[in-house]
């Protein structure tokens, strides 16, 4: 049986068409029975996720990232294209989380799959989309707070040492200077008097020679407490109480105008007489003194004596 020309092309050309297109599906990374799923997660931020990253399940890759869009009606919202060739079986509550596998490696994103009563997710499906934040993001986190202290800690700073600088100006600097240089002084005579402090406490200073009497004194203090001790001083102290308790009876009765000394210091009829006399006696003295003839006369032929003539002051 001889077969025509035509159905040789024709063979022939379905051949070809057959390689090209398998051709096309190998330089794509594509088998020719392709069985890829596609699923999709929504995102407000992919955190640097790019076409090409693989999609892991418990740390196996499933597929990669063919694309990121922006959603169409949702704006704002970034949609990533999922491509798993594993036909794995998981909900549709499951979740598309992009995390940072380590500090060198790009963003990767894996599917933590979710095992319960709901639907079993299909191509085409809407994933939960989130964002690990990783190690870095919780030093992130922690510095956060840190970082706006540190700002405070540093603005605070300036405004203290602005202050610091407008206080110290010239004059303010010479006052300092002046007062340290009062201060090394004061130390320098503080340094001195300990000196000398310490000489007058050394053994046979000055200290040791108060020391020294006063302890001769405390002795000498205790003999004389001893003799009092030995001597009868309830006796004395009793005879000097009985001698002030009469003499606050003579006060007494001199205050109540009793007994001679009482009446001369109570009766002022007496007072007064007594000051006459006295009075008239000083005139008499007086008299005498200036005319002793009038009080010594002798009469040898009995002449008359002269009766007394009260003088008159000049």
């Amino acid at each position: 049986m001889t077969i025509s020309r035509e159905i040789k092309t024709g063979i022939a050309a379905v051949i070809i068409i057959f390689l090209s297109f398998w051709g096309y599906n190998f330089l794509k990374n594509k088998s020719l029975y392709d069985s890829t799923r596609t699923f999709y997660a929504e995102y407000t931020n992919v955190q640097g996720l790019a076409p090409k990253s693989p999609i892991t399940i418990n740390g196996l890759k499933v597929g990669t990232v063919s694309e990121i869009t922006f959603h169409p009606f949702k704006r704002g919202i970034l949609v990533a294209h999922l491509n798993m060739s594993n036909d794995i079986q998981f909900s549709v509550n499951s979740v598309a989380q992009i995390y940072s596998p380590d500090f060198i490696s790009g963003k990767s994103l894996k599917i933590n799959i979710a095992l319960d009563e709901s639907s079993i997710a299909v191509s085409g499906d809407t994933l939960i989309g989130e964002v690990d934040t990783g190690i870095l993001g919780m030093i992130n986190e922690q510095i956060a707070p840190l970082q706006s202290k540190v700002e405070s800690f540093v603005v605070n700073t300036d405004s203290v040492m602005q202050s610091v600088n407008q206080l110290m100006n010239e004059e303010n600097q010479k006052n300092i200077r002046e007062s340290l240089a009062n201060m090394n002084a004061v130390l320098s005579q503080f340094k001195s008097t300990a000196a000398n402090l310490e000489t007058m406490t050394s053994e046979g200073g000055k200290i040791d020679s108060i020391m020294t009497g006063a302890n001769k004194t405390m002795n000498n203090l205790a003999q004389i407490s001893d003799s009092l001790n030995a001597a009868n001083i309830s006796a004395t102290v009793a005879e000097l109480q009985h001698s002030l308790e009469s003499f606050n009876v003579i006060l007494d009765s001199v205050k109540t105008g009793h007994g001679t000394l009482g009446k001369l210091m109570k009766d002022e009829a007496l007072y007064a007489n007594l000051t006459n006399a006295s009075k008239e006696l000083e005139e008499l003295l007086k008299e005498v003194k200036e005319h002793p003839k009038r009080f010594v006369h002798l009469s040898v032929f009995g002449k008359k004596e002269k009766p007394y003539e009260t003088p008159v002051e000049e």
